[in-house]
């Protein structure tokens, strides 16, 4: 069982551990899901930056409880059936999946590309579903429970380009997207599509995750006005063109449209 208070001890320290350990154990869970075929205890050692014993003991308690499965013979680690149920019980709440199904549906089928909405999870974007198109060369950047930093990947383009310049300011001030995902990333190219967004209402990612994988997304709006989730596609470089891009660009605007009119007041 995972204790967070082992005493009712009310010292700063007391409370920092128990703050530590929520922490470790969202970010090992975030590892996890981000990996559907499962993810071996090294690999989420890695992705947590947590050590490998940390990391092992945090799996057997979190597997103990039902949030993760373990495949002893392949050595691998899954969401466990505990965290379904609980997300079946959150879904009535939480789960806005069903207003944008049949728009991710119309853009595969009118564009033959992959589609994809995506969620706002605080500075990232979250992958909630996926359609795949008639073409049948595909990208396989995106996938369901696939997480991004905002700015990184054309939903979170769009996320971020249609926050409010402060909060825009604020985030590239927090974080250092260059590091991990390369020089494209830094503030200056990165201000640069955001004005490219703003400008056309739609994002572009040209090719900067994966080589040849372009994608394009469009953001939708809550009930207040703000960007929360996207719309977005995503194909091979050549189905992509210049000539293209206004025809997918007013589709996915389109659609965007249509789901957020869904959560309008």
């Amino acid at each position: 069982m995972l204790t967070i208070w082992t005493s009712r001890c009310t010292s700063v320290a007391e409370p920092m551990r128990g703050a530590q350990l929520v922490s470790r154990v969202s970010r090992i869970l975030k590892a996890v899901s981000e990996h559907p075929d499962g993810l071996t205890a090294a690999a989420a050692a890695h992705a947590t930056g947590l050590t490998r014993p940390t990391t092992h003991r945090l799996l057997a308690s979190l597997a103990a409880e039902g949030f993760v499965d373990h495949d002893v013979a392949r050595g691998r680690w899954f969401l466990g059936p505990e965290l379904y149920l609980l997300g079946s019980l959150a879904a009535d709440r939480y789960d806005i999946r069903d207003a944008a199904r049949e728009s991710v549906r119309l853009l595969a089928r009118e564009t033959g590309e992959s589609a994809f909405f995506s969620a706002r999870r605080g500075g990232e974007t979250v992958c909630l579903l996926r359609e795949e198109g008639s073409f049948p060369v595909r990208s396989f950047v995106l996938y369901e429970g696939v997480r991004f930093p905002l700015g990184v990947a054309s939903a979170g383009l769009a996320i971020l380009s249609f926050l409010p310049e402060e909060e825009v300011d604020a985030y590239l001030e927090e974080v250092d997207l260059e590091r991990k995902w390369g020089p494209q990333h830094g503030e200056g190219p990165l201000r640069e599509r955001i004005a490219a967004t703003r400008e056309t209402g739609y994002a572009v990612n040209p090719a900067l995750i994966l080589e040849g994988s372009w994608g394009m997304g469009a953001a939708v709006f809550d009930g207040a006005g703000r960007p929360a989730w996207a719309l977005s596609l995503t194909g091979i470089e050549s189905r992509f063109r210049p000539e293209r891009r206004p025809e997918l660009g007013r589709l996915l605007l389109e659609q965007a449209h249509e789901v957020s009119r869904a959560f309008a007041p």
